[in-house]
């Protein structure tokens, strides 16, 4: 425990504090002597001291480091320096002699219960921030003069807000109806969840009948703070869902692009591409796996080289499938819908031969790891992990390194051509097999990139391209066949409309209700939303 609080919170104590103290060496004495009532009232008089003294003091009980000495001078253990329990000044002590405290279950519980509210004061922002949110649910034994305390010295400027608030909730009902009034307006401007809470059943009654705020002038000031959190948490969750949603969309847009290519192209209904998604991502877990075991201290730079590996071995994987398979099925789109499928349960088999049937585990580096909480004062509770954040600048970045390879490079308007007019691109030179062989490998790629951006969102499994297959084949033809555009659109269309349904109708009906819009749409525009251009289109 010591290790996830970063230490004691040692400071220099003021004697002013020393002297309001009612505890004393001979109180903490009792804690090391078999009289198990007396060490519950000692712990009760812990709690009861400055908070700069009973935080240092539960802290070394709970990590076992308080100590008796020979001269019976209760210590604490600090960075291998022995500390005066009360006045923290340095003692020398014999190390050899020293003696541990007995405490049973219910002792250690009710530490447990007292240090909770402690951790308000502990260094570690993280610590803080989960002791803020547990407290502002509970804050019925919290002191207030610990909450005060914390507050003063608080570094980071939105937890020092959130402390306010639970200092709000604290003093409220000490406070008179004017001072009320005044926490009754932080509190409806707070990012503290449990604010919304501590506000909704000021207005609700008790077992007798009776408001919980008998005081009904306040009834309205109540209702116009609880009104006002409600609608900034709202708003939070839109753009949380829109954020989740484009999220989704990204990984969706990664699978869906490289179709949009080979369908686009050769007209060929791939049922193994999702397979190329599982591809990346295994060889993401691989180069993680070389790097935790050759190159530990470079390990947090492992996707950068997982990326390039990840692109040409799925792209490999496409290149020989299409050689073996698809080239000579090109035109039967039933065989190659029957081709592919088969293909796709013969590589999630090989890959639980030579992986497992278990799920793999990817880290994320360090500075993918964590989130943070952007415009609280706006958007209370809103959370973007930097994972997702990452993988959707990831994603738009492939989007136009894909767009300059169509339109920028000399394989790109072979491709266009293909697409476009098969035939004349054939009369004119253009070697339209290989084209096809080149662009399947192409698509194949960027579902690989896909598959290793998946891979920073949750476990690597073998059946991991299949959730994503059918939904990225209804954005290719939301979007329009061919069109980067259309895929695009499609892609993060789905996302988002996937994120704020899924609340109200659950993954399931989501799932159908999207498959029946697609239908009723493409109904009416068969192209999709953004049509192809040439003859190809017109036949």
């Amino acid at each position: 425990m010591l290790k996830l609080l970063s230490g004691f919170l040692i400071s220099t104590i003021c004697s002013s504090y020393v002297l309001a103290s009612n505890l004393s060496q001979a109180d903490l004495k009792n804690l090391f002597g078999e009289d198990f009532p007396l060490k519950q009232d000692t712990v009760a008089k812990i709690v009861d001291a400055p908070p700069e003294i009973a935080s240092n003091i539960f802290f070394a009980l709970q990590d076992e480091n308080i100590f008796l000495t020979t001269d019976q001078l209760v210590v604490l253990k600090v960075n291998n320096t022995y500390l005066d329990a009360i006045t923290n000044n340095a003692v020398t002590v014999d190390e050899s002699k020293l003696e541990l405290p007995t405490l049973n279950n219910i002792i250690r519980s009710d530490i447990e219960s007292a240090i909770s509210q402690y951790k308000l004061l502990s260094k570690d922002i993280l610590i803080r921030t989960q002791a803020i949110n547990t407290l502002s649910d509970d804050f019925s034994q919290i002191k207030p003069e610990l909450v005060k305390k914390a507050y003063e010295i608080e570094t980071d400027p939105h937890l020092k807000k959130q402390l306010a608030t639970l200092d709000a909730m604290v003093s409220y009902f000490t406070a008179d109806s004017t001072k009320k009034r005044e926490l009754l307006k932080l509190l409806g401007d707070s990012s503290l969840f449990g604010a919304q809470n501590f506000l909704a059943n000021l207005i609700k009654k008790d077992d007798s009948g009776n408001y919980v705020e008998k005081d009904k002038s306040l009834h309205p000031a109540i209702e116009m703070a609880f009104n006002e959190f409600k609608s900034r948490r709202f708003r939070a969750e839109v753009v949380s869902n829109i954020f989740t949603g484009l999220s989704l969309g990204s990984i969706l847009l990664l699978a869906a692009l490289g179709l949009a290519i080979t369908y686009g192209l050769i007209g060929v209904i791939n049922m193994a591409h999702g397979e190329f998604l599982m591809v990346g991502a295994y060889t993401t877990f691989v180069v993680q796996t070389i790097f935790r075991s050759f190159f530990m201290q470079y390990q947090d730079y492992y996707l950068i080289f997982a990326i390039p590996a990840a692109f040409v071995s799925a792209a490999v994987f496409g290149l020989i499938l299409e050689y073996l398979v698809l080239r000579h099925l090109y035109g039967r789109p039933l065989e190659t819908l029957l081709a592919t499928f088969g293909v796709s349960l013969l590589m999630m088999q090989a890959v639980r031969v030579v992986f497992g049937a278990q799920n793999v585990e990817v880290g994320n580096p360090t500075w993918m790891s964590g989130s943070f909480l952007p415009l609280q004062d706006f958007f209370p509770g809103l959370l973007i992990p930097y994972n997702r954040l990452m993988i959707l600048f990831f994603a738009l970045a492939i989007v136009f390194m894909t767009w300059l390879v169509l339109n920028k490079t000399r394989m790109g308007l072979f491709v266009r051509a293909v697409t476009q007019n098969r035939s004349m691109a054939s009369c004119v030179g253009v070697k339209t097999r290989r084209i096809d062989s080149y662009a399947f490998a192409f698509g194949a790629g960027i579902a690989g990139l896909g598959g290793c951006a998946l891979s920073q969102m949750g476990n690597v499994g073998p059946d991991l391209g299949q959730s994503y297959i059918i939904d990225s084949f209804m954005a290719v033809v939301l979007g329009g066949v061919g069109q980067l555009a259309g895929t695009i659109i499609g892609s993060f269309g789905l996302g988002i409309l996937s994120k704020f349904s899924e609340p109200f109708m659950g993954a399931v009906l989501t799932k159908i209700g999207l498959l029946v819009m697609i239908i009723l749409f493409i109904q009416k525009r068969p192209q999709g939303m953004f049509a192809l251009k040439g003859r190809s289109a017109e036949n």
